[in-house]
């Protein structure tokens, strides 16, 4: 009695397990292989329930979502000789799994070999162009000539790549301090010529207000010694006037200037012949 009772029970069992081997679910983000013996069935590649043979069929589930392949960080040598430290990242998708399965067998594998490729291509095609290239506008041309040529690899493992990005690119540390040398160089040359401009507009600038001030102070001298000529002249001519009109009183005008101009009373001692003409308006000269 015990003995039936325990082949029904795994009569039961077996049943159980035998019914839940005959089918399977793809969620919608997957995809999968049915083998036989390890001999590939059919592909599937429609989300839900599935059946399949029990017991002598296995189930490999593949994504179908949009994968990512990290490339490490690589120093590239550019077409100008310069280095340059490069952290890219490539998206693809698996579409074809049977192919995937029988050349790469897993993600680990597939991350692998298109890390590879990926660093393989980012040279290839980055060492043809110059630093000027990957920060101007034609960044996204080469973004995409490393895409296609990648795709181009990538498509006889079953995978197609949707895009390749550049994370991160920068100097190696040696050059970046060779480059900002140079570049200090180049601004202290542009400071020293600037500077040297900036001295002989200077001199320049000075030298014409020193031409100008001193064409201006000779005009200015000049027409003062017009002017003062001019009043010479005048004054030359009021006393011709003057003296033609009456000399005896001309005569006494300029005895009086010589005399406010002789006796002035710092100085007014004169050893002189007192019957001279000097004193001939001081009331006469005495008689002998």
């Amino acid at each position: 009695m015990n003995g039936r009772l325990l082949f029904i029970l795994v009569a039961i069992v077996m049943g159980i397990y035998g019914i839940s081997d005959t089918y399977f679910v793809v969620q919608q983000t997957q995809q999968a292989i049915v083998f036989q013996f390890r001999d590939i069935v059919r592909v599937v590649d429609s989300s839900g329930l599935h059946f399949k043979a029990p017991f002598i069929q296995d189930v490999e589930f593949i994504e179908k979502r949009v994968l990512a392949v990290d490339a490490p960080s690589q120093e590239i040598m550019l077409a100008e000789q310069k280095p340059l430290e490069v952290d890219a990242f490539a998206r693809y998708r698996i579409n074809n799994p049977l192919l995937y399965f029988q050349r790469l067998r897993n993600e680990r594998t597939a991350n692998d070999r298109l890390g590879s490729m990926l660093n393989s291509t980012l040279r290839s095609v980055l060492g043809t162009i110059k630093l000027s290239t990957l920060l101007s506008t034609e960044r996204v041309d080469v973004m995409n000539k490393i895409t296609d040529m990648l795709n181009a690899e990538a498509k006889d493992f079953g995978v197609e790549v949707i895009d390749v990005r550049i994370r991160r690119t920068d100097l190696p540390e040696k050059t970046s301090d060779a480059v900002f040398a140079r570049m200090r160089s180049e601004r202290e040359q542009e400071a020293a010529q600037i500077r040297a401009k900036g001295q002989q507009e200077a001199v320049q600038t000075k030298a014409d207000a020193d031409r100008q001030a001193t064409v201006i102070l000779a005009e200015a001298q000049g027409g003062a010694e017009k002017i003062k000529g001019e009043g010479d002249r005048k004054s030359l001519e009021i006393m011709a006037e003057a003296t033609n009109r009456d000399p005896q009183f001309f005569a006494f005008w300029r005895s009086m200037l010589a005399y406010r101009e002789g006796l002035k009373p710092e100085n007014t001692t004169y050893i002189i012949n007192p019957d001279g003409e000097f004193f001939r308006y001081f009331g006469g000269a005495p008689s002998r």
